[in-house]
């Protein structure tokens, strides 16, 4: 529990109080989280003059306005603490109404995932082939294989590192692999990522379960994002800028700007709602509006009068 504010006097102050108290009790929340919900409260309580507890909707539909010029993520967060705020007082019999309705609902935007530029992918392969060249040691073939894998089939930094010793076989290619959700779906595999993993499978001791084996168990996804990051440095690329999920991020743009199907990426991914594939159509909106110009049958119709 938090130390008592010396805030918490007065209607709203006690009101803050008591449901911050709720919250360590009944709900467990974390320290931080009972300091950022008081911090939200007793904003909100400054800028209604101390009528929080028993502000009405018109008062609320005030905070919006007062909230505008915030990110839409923060005023999203003062929103629901107060519609929990409200909700408890009404479970106290402190109020007959739930004035929250009037609270501003903002949306945040999704973030646009992180991504690379093929100019980027071929320093990285470059890297790659210069580290084999200057000293072909086992670690840069098994590195090559991650990566291969990691941009030529999009699969997650878990998924990887956790692959089964056979799960590739020279004649298949593809992957039945069970991602999020126990949900299994079919990832293809290119020929050169199929090339690079029989290349550093060879390597692989007999007795291994795993394809990418570390001591006892296989490599960890740590491992993994340092290995990476160390890749881009060596290529030019800021380290800040590459993960084994921009690799993932990286595979689905550039399929789509090569002309992917997005039911077809969705699948390969592995993502349950199409809408979750969706948000990498924007890295390629030029290459769609010059689609629609170029192929919509309005355009021959406006090309060709009657």
């Amino acid at each position: 529990m938090t130390a008592a504010d010396p805030r918490d006097t007065g209607r709203d102050g006690r009101a803050i109080a008591r449901f911050l108290e709720m919250l360590a009790a009944e709900a467990g929340s974390a320290r931080n989280t009972l300091l950022a919900y008081g911090t939200d409260l007793r904003g909100a309580s400054d800028l209604l003059g101390a009528r929080l507890a028993v502000a009405g909707e018109n008062e609320l539909g005030r905070l919006g306005a007062a909230w505008a010029d915030l990110a839409p993520a923060t005023a999203a967060r003062k929103a629901a603490a107060l519609r929990r705020f409200f909700a408890f007082l009404v479970d106290e019999g402190e109020r007959d109404d739930d004035p929250s309705a009037a609270l501003p609902r903002p949306r945040a935007g999704r973030a646009l995932p992180k991504t690379l530029d093929r100019g980027d992918v071929d320093r990285l392969f470059a890297e790659l082939q210069r580290r084999q060249a200057a000293d072909p040691i086992p670690g840069h073939l098994r590195l090559t294989a991650l990566v291969e894998l990691l941009y030529g089939s999009g699969l997650r930094a878990t998924e990887l590192v956790s692959l089964p010793r056979r799960a590739l076989r020279p004649d298949q290619p593809f992957l039945i692999l069970k991602g999020k959700g126990g949900r299994e779906r079919l990832v293809p595999i290119s020929d050169r990522a199929r090339a690079a993993v029989a290349e550093w499978a060879v390597l692989v001791p007999a007795d291994s379960p795993w394809l990418f084996p570390s001591g006892k168990n296989h490599l960890s996804r740590v491992r993994l994002y340092q290995l990476l990051k160390t890749l881009a440095a060596d290529a030019g690329i800021p380290p800040a800028r590459i993960s084994p999920h921009v690799l993932r991020h990286a595979f689905a743009t550039h399929l789509l700007e090569g002309g992917a199907d997005l039911r077809a990426l969705q699948l390969m991914l592995g993502h349950a709602d199409i809408a979750t594939t969706q948000i990498y159509t924007h890295v390629d909106s030029r290459r769609l509006v010059e689609l629609v110009n170029a192929r919509h049958p309005l355009v021959d119709a406006h090309r060709n009068p009657a």
